[in-house]
Order: C-alpha cells, then sequence, then structure tokens
C-alpha cells in the first residue's frame, strides 16, 4: 500500500493546522444534520425536563425521576442517565462516525490532499472539529436540562442515594461534575467513530460503530459480569457518576471508569490516525484499509479490554460481582436513616440523630438464611431502629431489586405507619412519603470504611 506521503505535493506551502481546522468546523455547521442537532440540544432538553417537572406522573424508574417534583437539580441527572444510554453515543456516532467517510463518498480526497499538502493535519482539523461540535452539543445538554429543572421547580436541596440531604449549591457542583464525568466515554465512542470512519470507508458500518459499541457496552452491563470486566468497559463511566451523589462519595470506581475511558479514547483515535496514514490517495477506487485494516482496528483494543481486565483485577481486588450481604445491608441501613429524619421532619416529630436511631438491616437473597450475593430482585430485608425513651425496637420490610451495576430499589412491605403508603398525612396536607419506595447505590468495590 502506497503511503499517504507519497500523495503529498511537491513544492508548495502546507496549510496551518488553524485554518485547516476553522475551514473544517465550516463543512461541519454547513450539514443539515449538526444546523439540526445544535438548537435541539439546547433548547429540547429544558422544555423536555420543564413538562416532565410538572406532571403529575413521573419517571420513577429512571434514577432521581421520582424526585423531579422536589428540586430542579433531579432534571439534569434523569437526562444524563437517558443520554448515556442512547443520547450521546447516537450524537457521537452522527459527528464522529462520518468525519472521514464523507470523503470517500463524495471522492475528494485527492482534491482536499492538495489543498491541505498534509494527512497529518488533515486527521488533527477532522478530529478537532468533530470534538468542537460534539463538546458542544453536551454542553446544551447539560445547560438546557438544569435550566428547564430550575425555572420549572426551583434551586432545592436534592436527595442523594443514600438519603442524606444535599444543599442547592452542592447538588450544583456535583450534578456539573457527574456530566463533566461523562464527558469521557464519550470521547472513548468518538475515538471509535473515528477509528471506524477510518477504517471501514463508505460502509455505513462506520457511522453506526459509536452506538453499537455502547449498545453492547450497555447490555454487558446488565449481565452479572465481574467487576474487573465491568469496570474495564469505557462505557461504565456513563454509570459511576452515581457515586458522587453518596456520602463519603465512591470516587474510586468513578476515577478508574474516566481513566479506562480516556485510555480507549486516545487508543482508538492513535489506531485511526495509523490507519489514516497508510491510505494510498492516489488510487480513486480506495476507499480505506479494508479488511485488513478493519481487523488492525478490532484487535489492539480487544487486547486493551483484556489487559485492563487483567491490570484491575490484580490491582483492585475487585472478585465477583462486587454485591455482597453485608454491603447492601449497610447502604440499605444509612439510606434508612437518612429517609426516616426525613420523615421525621416532615410529620414535625422530634428530630433524632442517626447515631440514637442506630439502624441495621438484616438481608437475604431468595431466602436462603446463609450470607447472598449477586444482583437480583429477590433481596429480602428487614430494617431495626431505636428511638430515644422507647424500649420497642421499630422495624419496616423492604424488597430490594438490585441491578449488576450497584443501583438498587427498595420497596417498602410495611408497616404501613411507615413504609406502607405512598403519602404521608403532614400538619400542611399529603405529601410523598420518603420511606415508601427509593433507589440506593451498592458499592462495588471496598473504598470506604465499614462503620
Amino acid at each position: 500500500m502506497t503511503g499517504a506521503g507519497s500523495a503529498r505535493p511537491a513544492g508548495g506551502r502546507r496549510v496551518p493546522v488553524g485554518r485547516c481546522y476553522r475551514f473544517e468546523l465550516v463543512k461541519s455547521f454547513s450539514q443539515w444534520r449538526i444546523r439540526l442537532l445544535v438548537p435541539l440540544c439546547w433548547i429540547a432538553p429544558g422544555v423536555f425536563v420543564a413538562a416532565v417537572s410538572r406532571q403529575s406522573t413521573l419517571p420513577a424508574d429512571t434514577l432521581f425521576g421520582r424526585w423531579m417534583h422536589a428540586t430542579g437539580w433531579a432534571g439534569p441527572l434523569v437526562l444524563l442517565g437517558f443520554a448515556g444510554s442512547w443520547g450521546l453515543p447516537l450524537l457521537t456516532s452522527v459527528v464522529a462516525g462520518d468525519v472521514f467517510a464523507a470523503e470517500d463518498r463524495l471522492g475528494t480526497w485527492r482534491h482536499l490532499l492538495v489543498a491541505v499538502r498534509s494527512p497529518r493535519r488533515i486527521f488533527a482539523a477532522k478530529a478537532l472539529a468533530g470534538l468542537t461540535v460534539l463538546l458542544l452539543l453536551v454542553a446544551g445538554l447539560a445547560c438546557s436540562s438544569a435550566v428547564g429543572g430550575i425555572a420549572a421547580v426551583g434551586d432545592r436541596p436534592l436527595v442523594g442515594l443514600d438519603g442524606h440531604l444535599l444543599t442547592a449549591s452542592d447538588a450544583a457542583g456535583r450534578v456539573l461534575l457527574a456530566w463533566l464525568c461523562a464527558l469521557a466515554p464519550t470521547l472513548a465512542l468518538a475515538g471509535i467513530g473515528l477509528l471506524g470512519s477510518v477504517a471501514l470507508g463508505r460502509s455505513p458500518t462506520g457511522l453506526l460503530l459509536p452506538a453499537l459499541a455502547a449498545l453492547t457496552m450497555q447490555l454487558a452491563q446488565m449481565l452479572p459480569l465481574p467487576v474487573a470486566v465491568r469496570l474495564a468497559l469505557p462505557g461504565y463511566a456513563f454509570i459511576s457518576w452515581n457515586g458522587l451523589f453518596t456520602a463519603p462519595t465512591q470516587l474510586t470506581p468513578l476515577l478508574i471508569a474516566v481513566a479506562v475511558s480516556l485510555v480507549w479514547a486516545v487508543t482508538a483515535t492513535g489506531l485511526a490516525y495509523l490507519l489514516f496514514l497508510r491510505r494510498d490517495f492516489t488510487n480513486p477506487a480506495e476507499s480505506g484499509p479494508g479488511r485488513r485494516g478493519a481487523a488492525v482496528a478490532i484487535l489492539p483494543p480487544a487486547a486493551l479490554l483484556a489487559a485492563t481486565t487483567v491490570l484491575l483485577s490484580t490491582t483492585t481486588g475487585a472478585a465477583g460481582s462486587g454485591i455482597g450481604q453485608g454491603k447492601v445491608e449497610r447502604a440499605l441501613a444509612t439510606e434508612f436513616a437518612h429517609l426516616y429524619r426525613m420523615q421525621t421532619a416532615q410529620l414535625h416529630r422530634p428530630d433524632v440523630t442517626e447515631t440514637r436511631l442506630r439502624a441495621s438491616a438484616a438481608c437475604s437473597k431468595g431466602g436462603e438464611r446463609f450470607a447472598g450475593a449477586g444482583p437480583g430482585n429477590d433481596w429480602r430485608c428487614v430494617v431495626s431502629w431505636h428511638l430515644p425513651d422507647v424500649d420497642a425496637v421499630g422495624t419496616a420490610v423492604y424488597q430490594l431489586d438490585i441491578t449488576p451495576d450497584g443501583r438498587f430499589v427498595a420497596d417498602g412491605d410495611g408497616p404501613k405507619e411507615v413504609n406502607g403508603y405512598f403519602l404521608v398525612h403532614t400538619p400542611h396536607g399529603d405529601a410523598p412519603n420518603p420511606l415508601w419506595q427509593f433507589d440506593g447505590s451498592v458499592e462495588l468495590l471496598h473504598t470506604t470504611p465499614k462503620g
């Protein structure tokens, strides 16, 4: 195969990267798809969040969805959960998956090389232009959803995934940080898009590659995989931001997920760059590296996944699903104590601290008496607590549905005075019962004290 350097015309001065970058930006924004996506990403999320926040029925099956009536900061988190699953992979496919393939379809490579005189500058300009457009779209999703939520509900405190209350300013900072962390897997998908666009040429598969990769990783996260394999997938960063909303924050899985995503982004972009430089631009029939290039594009990421899995297994000591009886009991007891105090404030009862409440939980999976482990919807827990100057021990029953990524939904199963009803009767009228049903998170890695 003739290298790209052989197609470089003799003489003449190469066009600077900055000028190429501006030219690629103009080309990007001249496409009807980008012109449609920019206003859509900056307007539609705010309208959606504001509309849903005012509905009587909330998306309770979505993380933070049940709190969209209570605070405007729940809306951008609900949208982030949806964007990580579908929105950002599709945007990445449209922006990065067609950057190089479009030139193959139009047959404009030779004209572009004559004008720019450097394949390296062409690659850099296209990659930077695609990154700029992608960042603009992601910023629109985050800003628009936050504005829509605040406008519809207000700048109010947010209930975290362990039941503790985040102040409005703290919630705003963590929402911003969650969206910033989601940029890492987005960049990984963008690198995969560049790689597919270079390796597959005119094939429409290159355009769909980021979305297909994201779907595959999403399906993998739904399987009972070992923790090390789960963390080695770049898509885990779309989930691990949940750890920002617990106290203490679960930073270790999040930092690992972000680092893995950035390594994938650099690796995929580097492979795309190397394949691009090997293109034979003097042959009009050439439309990409072909099967050999596709193999080169597949093998290094597969090796990276295997190496990352082994590295994480040895350095973190992660084994199995990461979901065990002790972790479930600690997470549930901690969250119940926080939410019990919230219910106490709603009913204007005497306040009690978590220390004096001494909440604990006893859980079993599938009716087994021995220690349970792993995800499933067959977890049953009994929470116990103590009130000052009361001899009797309070108890409440919860059915837990724990997903493989550690998220759980606790559904109250009595007594009715505590968690048996959706609403509680307060002096100011009926209000949602925080103990009836709530979301929580089990830490998959041993990174926080057990106390």
